[in-house]
């Protein structure tokens, strides 16, 4: 071994810190000394000795500057270059050969203790980064006592709540538009504390079997519940309700903060625990039954006993304690009376198939579960228990119900408020309607059933009959009237919103507006056209006027349905218009006398989607508009509300200008502001084509089928329809400041009977036929005089010249004199009269209900015809052909369909 990595021997005195400070020079300690160092304490710092081993450039002796020097002076005595570190020996990581004192200087910082052991110490690399499992251990036992401590201080801090205090809905206040008080309505009012023992334990084992089978064992919270819905909460998707009875127990009690966020769910749930521990089942299920929400504004089981049968709630049997059950899961969805008002699905036939399925399923469950002997539940397996009327409350008598309706639809059609929040109450509901409008509605529609309809001497003609109306304002859309029916308390129907009845002629006019506006397809260019390869029409433009028309495509090809055959038109009382051979007659008469076969050929000419795009442009709901390939379309084939109708027409009436129409201003609770309605305008049509349309009508009204419209010193315009069959009739008019719709038609007023049908009315009111022009336009006419009563009469704009005339005649004159002889023998647009039909005649009499029925036209075949000429055809059906949609459900998005 070389000389300078030989180990120097070690002094005999001064214990091991002399020995080490005498170390030769090959020590990397910090305190290493030169080789020869003396071993004395002063040479350590550098001291001059004798002897000591170092020596300035003269040859002599000289002391080190200090530590750092010494350990310069050591490694250039060792070579020049720091030695390979070794292993470390009792001094700690880093010691190196001969440096034991440098070494254990750090031991003492590394030794030290921490609270904390991370990043670890003694590790490297990724071992460094993974914690012990002391750490994990203490980590998760401060976590779990952590929250055993927010626990015990949320325990502590919440009350058991007191249902009879708490869980009281206080009743919604609606008002007039003039800012007067309607009614208040659908609160504390209809609610009453009953006892266990005023509730039959059929009643109780009914909850039990259909909510929370452990009810009597559980600890009164389901942990499995609770993570789902505090789950679906924080991802903001639809929140869930308490999965025991106890937890709906202390939901119901905490109406005071129905709000949907995690903080109040975790209240909720502490509130369960401490209910759960400090509360008898009996209580709970007590509370539970009295707070709970059961429909038809009732809260507690007293309340929906005397709501739904009318007796009190110790005297149900276990059929209806199942169907109330059943009503706990949604009453909007489960009461037989139906709520179409609120969602469109909720019909009356529905809700009972609903209702009866529920109540079934909970029956045997309590046998399932010992509840019920099998014996008694054979008695209740077919029908549902007999329900009395849905509204007792005599505040809601007459039009009232039917507006509260309306605005409640309103509200939750359009995310407004929820139905919680409305069962809450505590609401101010500002309308749109107009008393007074509303009152003489009534009015002029009661005036004609007590003079002309008499069900007791014609009892095969006048029973269910049934009228609609609606008034909407065309500069904002407000709703100003509506008449719904007889009584909101005996015909629960609003018949100012979707009844399925079809609008007849009324429908023409979106027709012309739809040729106005986008004009004819050129015969000899494609299908599909641009604005610019169409003509624009004017209402001097020639159309047929010829009865059993063959309706032509746009190119002149004969149209027929998919098993070939031809669709030939009728008119009304088989009547044609114009002079032979070619029967021409312009749009303005042919919108006069209401001829059908006119607007079916203008509808194929310009579009039916173009017609259908006219028709929603003006307001109506898409899912209204049936039958919208086939040429009847263009004469009313569909079902919109009278709200819808009256809106559209107030398109026209505002010069082209479209407004929803709503029935609610403002909603407001004890906070302040809920909600303030904003109108918002589109531009439907270009002011010259709305303008246009109205002067075309105020011609019908002038001298044509609407004459009976007339209004003293006012300009009126309108239109007339009646249906196919004689099973609807209408009149839709409108002043400059007011558009208003009346409907009359014949239906069972029992809405549960899933065979109901429109009734024909030919002998109704003691008529031969009834038709938009009778008793329809003399309710109009009679309300129009009293609604516009003391306002100053407007004038309608006067419109500029639009469109080309159409289709070419041998003269000007658009209808030939009797006298005038034909003129050409070359080929007639349509076969002359006594040419063959060459389709079957429909039935006379139809044998669906309203939306029930396939689309009229899905067959050739000839159009009926109506009094009046506003015809709705239902052709012999095939077994093939467009279904179409004729529900018209959606006309009220507003008024109680979906949000459409």
């Amino acid at each position: 071994m070389s000389e300078h990595r030989r180990k120097p021997p070690q002094p005999q005195g001064g214990g091991r810190a002399a020995a080490r400070r005498g170390q030769s020079g090959s020590s990397s300690g910090r305190r290493a000394a030169p080789r020869g160092a003396t071993g004395s304490p002063s040479d350590s710092y550098g001291t001059s000795s004798p002897g000591s081993g170092s020596y300035d450039p003269g040859g002599e002796e000289r002391p080190y500057g200090g530590r750092a020097e010494a350990r310069r002076a050591a490694q250039r005595s060792s070579g020049g270059r720091r030695r390979a570190t070794e292993p470390a020996g009792r001094g700690g990581r880093g010691a190196v050969p001969g440096g034991p004192g440098r070494a254990r200087g750090r031991a003492a910082v590394s030794d030290r203790k921490r609270i904390v052991d991370y990043p670890r110490a003694g590790r490297y690399g990724w071992r460094r980064w993974v914690p012990s499992w002391k750490l994990v251990s203490g980590m998760c036992i401060g976590f779990i006592g952590s929250l055993v401590a927010v626990a015990g201080i949320g325990y502590a801090m919440v009350n058991v709540p007191n249902i009879a205090e708490t869980a009281k809905a206080q009743n919604n206040v609606y008002y007039w538009a003039n800012g007067k008080e309607m009614v208040a309505t659908g609160g504390e009012t209809n609610r009453q504390m009953v006892n266990l023992a005023q509730i039959p334990k059929d009643m109780q084992n009914a909850v039990i079997s259909q909510e929370n089978k452990t009810f009597e064992t559980d600890s009164g919270i389901d942990p499995k519940g609770i993570a789902r819905a505090v789950f679906n909460m924080a991802r903001g998707a639809e929140t869930q309700g308490g999965s025991t009875i106890t937890q709906q127990y202390v939901k119901n009690a905490m109406l005071n903060d129905q709000s949907q966020t995690v903080s109040r769910k975790f209240k909720e749930i502490f509130v369960s625990i401490k209910v759960g521990a400090t509360m008898s089942k009996d209580k709970i299920m007590e509370g539970y039954l009295n707070s709970a929400y059961y429909g038809r504004g009732a809260y507690g089981i007293q309340a929906a006993a005397r709501a739904y049968f009318n007796k009190d709630a110790i005297k149900l049997n276990p059929g209806e304690c199942a169907f109330l059950a059943a009503t706990l899961k949604g009453a909007t969805y489960y009461d037989p009376a139906g709520s179409t008002s609120i969602d469109t699905a909720a019909t009356p036939a529905a809700n009972s198939k609903r209702a009866l399925t529920q109540m079934q399923d909970t029956l045997d469950k309590m046998v399932e579960y010992g509840h019920l002997s099998a014996t008694e539940r054979a008695k209740y397996t077919t029908t549902l228990p007999k329900t009395q009327n849905p509204r007792s409350n005599n505040e809601l008598s007459g039009q009232i119900g039917y507006l509260v309706d309306l605005a409640k639809a309103y509200l939750l059609n359009n995310d407004i408020v929820t139905a919680d929040k409305l069962q809450q109450g505590g609401l101010s509901i500002y309308t749109t309607f107009d008393k007074k409008k509303v009152d003489e509605l009534e009015k002029s529609v009661q005036k004609v059933q007590k003079a002309k309809i008499k069900p007791k001497e014609r009892p095969d003609t006048d029973t269910h009959v049934q009228f609609g109306g609606a008034s909407v304002d065309p500069a904002t859309g407000a709703i100003k009237a509506i008449y719904g029916g007889e009584d909101a308390t005996k015909h629960f129907t609003n018949n100012a919103d979707a009844t399925g009845a079809q609008v007849g002629s009324t429908f023409k006019p979106l027709v012309l507006a739809a040729a106005m506006k986008w004009g004819v397809r050129d015969p000899d260019g494609p299908e599909v056209q641009a604005q610019d390869e169409r003509t624009k029409v004017s209402p001097k433009s020639l159309y047929s006027g010829k009865n059993d028309l063959k309706i032509k495509t746009y190119d002149g090809a004969i149209w027929k349905n998919e098993k070939g055959k031809e669709w030939l038109q009728e008119n009304d009382g088989q009547e044609s218009y114009g002079t032979p051979p070619k029967y021409q007659i312009d749009l303005r008469e042919a919108m006069r006398e209401s001829v059908n076969s006119a607007f079916v050929q203008l509808g194929m000419d310009v579009g039916l989607d173009k017609v259908k795009e006219a028709a929603m442009d003006a307001g109506l709901k898409e899912n209204s508009l049936a039958g919208t390939s086939f040429p009847s379309f263009s004469i009313g084939i569909s079902d919109p509300s009278a709200i819808r109708m009256a809106g559209a027409y107030a398109t026209f009436a505002a010069s082209g200008k479209q407004r929803e129409p709503f029935s609610v201003t403002k909603v407001t609770d004890k906070d302040g502001p809920v909600f303030t309605h904003e109108v918002v305008t589109k531009q439907a049509f270009e002011s010259n084509v709305a303008d246009n349309v109205t002067d075309v009508l105020k011609t019908v009204v002038e001298d044509g089928t609407g004459t009976n419209a007339q209004l003293t010193g006012r300009q009126v315009a309108g239109k007339t329809g009646t249906t196919d069959g004689n099973k609807s009739a209408w009149f839709v008019g409108y002043t400059p400041q007011l558009a208003t719709s009346i409907s009359m038609f014949r239906l069972d007023d029992d809405e549960t009977n899933k065979n109901r049908e429109f009734l024909e009315m030919f002998g109704t009111g003691g008529e031969k036929k009834i038709h938009g022009a009778s008793f329809p336009s003399q309710i109009w006419q009679d309300y129009m005089e009293q609604a516009l009563k003391g306002e100053p009469a407007e004038k309608f704009p006067t419109p500029e010249p639009i469109g080309e005339i159409i289709n070419d005649v041998p003269t000007p004159t658009p209808a030939p004199t009797p006298s005038e002889a034909p003129t050409s023998a070359s080929p007639t647009p349509s076969p002359t009269p006594s040419e063959p039909t060459t389709s079957p005649t429909p039935s006379p009499t139809e044998t669906c209900f309203g939306f029930q029925c396939p689309p009229p036209g899905d067959t050739g075949g000839t159009d009926n015809g109506g009094t009046d000429g506003g015809v709705t055809p239902t052709p012999t059906t095939t077994e093939t052909g467009e279904t179409g949609n004729s529900r018209g459900n959606g006309n009220g998005d507003f008024f109680g369909g979906p949000t459409g």
